[in-house]
Parts: structure tokens; C-alpha cells; sequence
């Protein structure tokens, strides 16, 4: 993937042609690109902020940040920078240099489907762009990808369901038929209770009998 560019030369001629009141963050981005060039992305930040401090509506400030931003990968951080660079620009090339570090950004968030439009809007500012043009398409797969992985998650979900349910049926039949073998134990207890009872009544009566003939007897 292409490297988010640093406003390195351009961001100083541009200063020239500024206001006065635009000259007064020259000296921080200056140290801020000097920061970032060699590797110190955290102080290179900082010196960004001061800038954007003094100039609000810097553009070099904004766009440098979010490169700072990104290095760190402080991805959702660089995304809102590098939205404030857009509109803080009419140059074109500038726009478009933006629009793909924006699309850099999202890729880097795994938001394909937004860094796919911010590559499209930097290759209509810049159409021979062909890094831009090779980051669009490198997103569009990686967008298929996450699709068909979010397919094959939701069918691995709803087998998983299936299974779930399958099983949770097979357990309430196997309940179910404990519970109906338990019924018919207790029905075939109660009928042998039944019939013990006639036993012991029988047995009782019969000996009544027995002691009443003997009674007699004497």
C-alpha cells in the first residue's frame, strides 16, 4: 500500500504565499516534518497541534497530523484529520492526496467500503494516479473478503443455531420420555400396591374367618 506522502517541501512553499498570520506555524511544522522524518511520530504530533494552534485552518498542519496520526496507528485519529484537510484545500491535487490517505486510513480500520469511496473521489480529483488506483482495488478485495467472511460467519452462526435447537429438541424427547417412563413405573407400582392390598385384605378376611370358626369350635 502506498505510504501516507508528508507535506514536507510543498507544505513550506505554500507557507510563503500565505498570510502573515498563516507564517506563524511555519516553524512548528518545520520541526514536525523534521520529527516525523526521523521517526519520532508521537513529538512530530505535538509540533503538528502547535501549529494547528496558531492556524486553525492550515492545511499542511492538518494533513501532516493526520500522517503523524497514522504512523502511530492511531487510524480513527488520522480519518478525522485527514476529513478537515479535504475541506481546508481547493487545490485539487492536494484534495486528492487526502482523499487517498483518507482511503489508507479506512483500509487500515478495516472500513473498506469508505475507503473505497475516498479512493474513488482522489482518482476523480487525480485519475493517472495509479497508486490510487492500486489501493482501490487492493480495497475492493479486501471488501469481497470481509463480505464472504461475514457470509461464512452468519452460516457457521445459523448451523451452530441449528445444531443448538437440533440438540435442545433430542434433549426435551429424551425428557419427555424419562418423564412417560417414570409415569408408567408409578402406574405399574400403584396397580401392584392395588393388588398387594387385595392379597393382605383376602388374608386378612380369611384369617377373621379362621378365628371365628375356632371361637365356635370351643
Amino acid at each position: 500500500m502506498k505510504k501516507n506522502k508528508l507535506f514536507l517541501l510543498t507544505s513550506l512553499l505554500l507557507m510563503v504565499t500565505m498570510t502573515a498570520f498563516a507564517q506563524k506555524e511555519k516553524k512548528e511544522i518545520r520541526t514536525g516534518n523534521d520529527r516525523y522524518e526521523k521517526g519520532n511520530y508521537s513529538d512530530a504530533e505535538t509540533e503538528y497541534r502547535k501549529a494547528l494552534e496558531k492556524n486553525q485552518s492550515s492545511y499542511p498542519g492538518t494533513y501532516n497530523l493526520g500522517g503523524a496520526l497514522y504512523r502511530q496507528k492511531k487510524f480513527d485519529e488520522a480519518v478525522q484529520q485527514y476529513q478537515q484537510s479535504i475541506e481546508r484545500t481547493t487545490d485539487p491535487k492536494e484534495k486528492a492526496s487526502s482523499y487517498h490517505n483518507l482511503g489508507n486510513s479506512m483500509v487500515k480500520a478495516q472500513k473498506y467500503a469508505e475507503s473505497i469511496d475516498a479512493y474513488k473521489k482522489a482518482l476523480k480529483l487525480n485519475p493517472a494516479d495509479n497508486d490510487t488506483r492500486y489501493n482501490l482495488a487492493y480495497a475492493q478485495a479486501m471488501l469481497r473478503k470481509q463480505q464472504e467472511q461475514q457470509q461464512q460467519d452468519q452460516q457457521n452462526q445459523n448451523q451452530n443455531q441449528d445444531q443448538k435447537n437440533k440438540d435442545q429438541k433430542n434433549q426435551q424427547n429424551k425428557d419427555q420420555q424419562k418423564k412417560d417412563q417414570q409415569n408408567q413405573d408409578q402406574k405399574s407400582q400403584d396397580q401392584k400396591n392395588k393388588e398387594q392390598q387385595k392379597i393382605n385384605r383376602k388374608k386378612r378376611l380369611n384369617n377373621l374367618r379362621f378365628l371365628k370358626k375356632m371361637l365356635n369350635v370351643c
